[in-house]
């Protein structure tokens, strides 16, 4: 049976088992009134509870539209940045925004640099090149914006730019009253003001992520117009591509299909399931509950097999075409503007439909907390565990656990196949990597790596997600720690060659970034989540003998 759904650019196909599930979710939808009320803000659809919150944070309904003015406030501060010829731009920021901007620009083709790491070997790479050309754009009030906006500001001095000259290279973006803003203007930084009824999670069209992406070089507009047609459709009830996506998700959600694979078979939109990784995780993952997408390379890859709880969805161009994609649960196509409103208005809707408030983080700021109270202990950075004897060493490698996970584990492929083992019927393993993401890139080839082998062990295939660290956090942090109890986790840090300190700070971003790791693993174990650290004494050395172990 298959169900399509098109309208604004967009299609939905819906196949299988699903399609009756989902239909019947859908006219429960259309009966309670929610494309009307959603298209008109009406902060009551997720309950009394949820009302106060949603009141403030539906305006990315209105960003197709409202977007467009940022073309005209962003113009002195272009103008500038091009006179000086700075056309390097770097966005630091956390969370789904610069995901946006970095999925914009990669599709888009336009040069943009994305730093949302503490990671000290990731952050030298990028001071040491093109500095003289750079312009930053700080996007958010995260702890990896205010880090690196002090780093940035440091480097340009070193550089021999002062006063004036070194500040006008920046521009904040971020809600007005905020610290990030007093600090620009303290600073002497370009500020321009993002919308104050928009979360990070929502925030795909607008300001702290079109202005980098715009900078960069992408037409902003054709993502404007794109998300503009497809809003058209929004109150409407049955020719409605959002709508049906959302009732899809959660009407998967409720039937314990609480997998989300997304594979991408041609689309052309890089970056989009990263993207949309963040939104779903993160609106859907507490209470218990949630919904936890698994991005996959391909269609090839290791775990794309639809088993159990698991369900596919595939972005392409033709979803109709021959091969995986007929065989999917749900083919979306349609362009990057539209995907961005497609997905915001699909989440919220599976998180109505699932009972949960898909604008809360009830967990997000536990790891925070933890980080916190890490860089304010008086020996550094967590003592206690940097200290404690790894249960297992094997060459670069050292292996932490608590109690008796590992017991029996000699070898780093006893641990990590003892770890596979420990995944739960319906769970998943999580890889977190608090390493470079782009010098150490072939970490992520530790996901397939880690399913092809959880696949021959347990003779079924488990969900396997990396995320390198700390950009997690922001993305799915929220439903490790909130969502259902059937996560094991496996956190890799490694040594720091060269250190970058932190101005007006007490610690470098090797300690940071260490701290973000300690803070995380912390809140995890104290929820009951099974979760080993790997330290990697040699970085390079360390993920050749983990790929090995696994070969």
């Amino acid at each position: 049976m298959t169900s399509v759904v098109a309208a604004g650019g967009i299609s939905v196909t819906i196949r299988g088992p699903v399609v009756d599930e989902s239909e019947t979710v859908l006219d429960r939808l259309v009966s309670d009134g929610v494309p009307g009320s959603l298209a008109s803000r009406n902060a009551k659809l997720w309950g009394p509870d949820a009302a106060p919150l949603a009141a403030r944070r539906l305006g990315w309904l209105g960003l197709p539209e409202t977007s467009r003015s940022l073309a005209a406030r962003l113009a002195g501060p272009a103008a500038e940045a091009r006179d000086a010829g700075l056309d390097r731009i770097v966005l630091v920021g956390a969370g789904g925004p610069v995901l946006a901007a970095e999925a914009a620009c990669r599709t888009a083709g336009a040069a943009l640099t994305v730093l949302d790491t503490t990671d000290p070997h990731e952050v030298a790479a990028v001071l040491d090149e093109g500095l003289d050309r750079t312009f930053v754009v700080v996007a958010g009030e995260s702890v990896e914006a205010d880090t690196l906006r002090r780093v940035f500001g440091r480097t340009f001095a070193e550089s021999g730019l002062r006063g004036a000259e070194a500040a006008r290279r920046f521009l904040v973006v971020a809600p007005a009253g905020s610290a990030m803003e007093r600090a620009a203007h303290e600073a002497g930084h370009h500020f321009l003001q993002s919308e104050p009824d928009v979360d990070g999670r929502y925030g795909a069209l607008g300001a702290q992520a079109l202005v980098p992406a715009a900078l960069a070089g992408v037409d902003v507009h054709v993502l404007l117009d794109e998300a503009a047609r497809l809003a058209e459709s929004l109150r409407q009830p049955y020719d409605n591509p959002a709508l049906a996506l959302g009732a899809a998700l959660g009407s998967s959600a409720l039937g314990g299909r609480d997998k989300l694979v997304i594979a991408d078979h041609g689309s052309g939109l890089a970056g989009l399931a990263g993207w949309a990784e963040q939104l779903v995780a993160g609106s859907t993952g507490k209470d218990g509950r949630g919904l936890l997408p698994v991005p996959l390379e391909g269609v090839d890859a290791p775990g794309f097999e639809l088993t159990g709880d698991l369900r596919r969805v595939i972005l392409g161009r033709r979803p109709d075409e021959p091969g995986p994609a007929r065989e999917a649960g749900v083919s979306v196509a349609g362009p990057l503007g539209a995907q961005f409103l497609l997905w915001e208005y699909a989440t919220a809707v599976a998180a109505r439909v699932m009972g949960v408030d898909p604008f809360a983080e009830p967990d997000v700021g536990a790891s925070e907390e933890s980080t916190a109270a890490l860089l304010r202990s008086e020996e550094g950075t967590a003592p206690t565990v940097v200290h404690r004897a790894p249960e297992l060493v094997s060459g670069a490698v050292e292996v932490y656990a608590p109690g008796d996970l590992l017991r029996g584990a000699d070898t780093l492929t006893d641990a990590l196949e003892t770890l596979l083992e420990a995944v739960p019927d319906h769970g998943y393993l999580a890889v977190l990597a608090y390493l470079d993401r782009l010098g150490e890139a072939g970490a992520a080839e530790l996901r397939p790596l880690l399913a092809a082998r959880c696949a021959r062990l347990r003779k079924r295939a488990a969900p396997v997600t990396f995320g390198w660290g700390p950009r997690h956090l922001h993305t799915t942090g929220q439903y490790h720690k909130g969502g259902p109890q059937n996560g094991v986790f496996l956190q890799i840090t490694g040594a720091v060659a060269t250190d970058v300190p932190v101005p007006g700070r007490p610690y470098t971003l090797g300690e940071l970034q260490l701290a973000q790791a300690f803070g995380d693993l912390r809140v995890l174990r104290a929820r009951s989540r099974p979760a080993v650290r790997v330290h990697l004494r040699d970085r390079k050395e360390g993920l050749a003998q983990l790929a090995e172990a696994l070969a």
